[in-house]
């Protein structure tokens, strides 16, 4: 009995670290890096070979290491275990054509007034799991209530963000 039940948590926790290695592998891509950037760029703290066993999920993931590896990335903790309940592949993609493209670099860069559309946009990123850091799509309801908890129209939140700089073009 207790031989069965061994080798169900071994079957469980395998799995588990199969799709937090899922996760790891789908931040770093969106991140752009490879495991020898990973590796290179982490000052050698996370090996290249050692990442790949985690992603792989033939290597079980300490807590404190998977929070520094969370702060390497940029990304909450809480983003790079398992999805659970939420339907990360399944969503459906909408048409994004009435939306605004923001450069998060350059978001990063400006001044004070842009703390709450930080905010916003790091939520948003969160929400929709899109870490790559360097561009956001902010949809067409996504405006309509930044533009709401700013008191503006959406027109004139879009022509804020452009005169600052922040919106690519396509």
């Amino acid at each position: 009995m207790v031989e069965a039940m061994t080798a169900v948590d071994e079957g469980q926790t395998e799995l588990y670290n199969q799709s937090i290695g899922l996760r790891l592998r789908a931040i770093r891509k969106q991140k752009g890096m490879s495991l020898q950037e990973v590796e290179a760029k982490s000052d050698q703290e996370f090996k290249a070979s050692v990442l790949g066993a985690y992603e792989r999920g033939e290597r079980s993931l300490s807590l404190p290491r998977l929070q520094r590896l969370a702060g390497f990335y940029g990304v909450p903790v809480d983003q790079l275990l398992p999805p659970g309940d939420r339907s990360v592949g399944g969503r459906s993609q909408r048409s994004n054509s009435d939306g605004i493209t923001i450069d998060l670099s350059r978001l990063e860069e400006s001044g004070a007034p842009t703390e709450l559309i930080e905010r916003f946009v790091k939520t948003i990123q969160i929400m929709r799991q899109d870490f790559n850091g360097r561009v956001l799509t902010i949809r067409r309801g996504d405006l309509q209530l930044i533009s709401g908890l700013m008191a503006e129209s959406d027109e004139q939140v879009s022509e804020m963000l452009a005169d600052m700089g922040l919106i690519v073009d396509d």
